[in-house]
């Protein structure tokens, strides 16, 4: 039994398998900052340090 395959309809899930490869990928970089956080998370050696600068000029002002 043969059964054919009308080539438009090949195209159509060529489109349809592209689009949600495209689809993932821009989720993947949408929540690539979560992703990566998450999975950094574990590791407790690498802390984020932030530094806070103060401007002392203001509050020794007296004039």
């Amino acid at each position: 039994m043969m059964i054919y395959i009308d080539p438009s309809a090949v195209t159509y899930v060529i489109q349809a398998v592209a689009g949600v490869i495209i689809a993932i990928g821009a989720l993947i970089t949408v929540f690539r900052h979560k992703i990566v956080a998450f999975f950094k998370k574990g590791k407790k050696d690498e802390t984020k340090s932030e530094i806070h600068f103060t401007d002392e000029s203001d509050s020794d002002s007296t004039v």
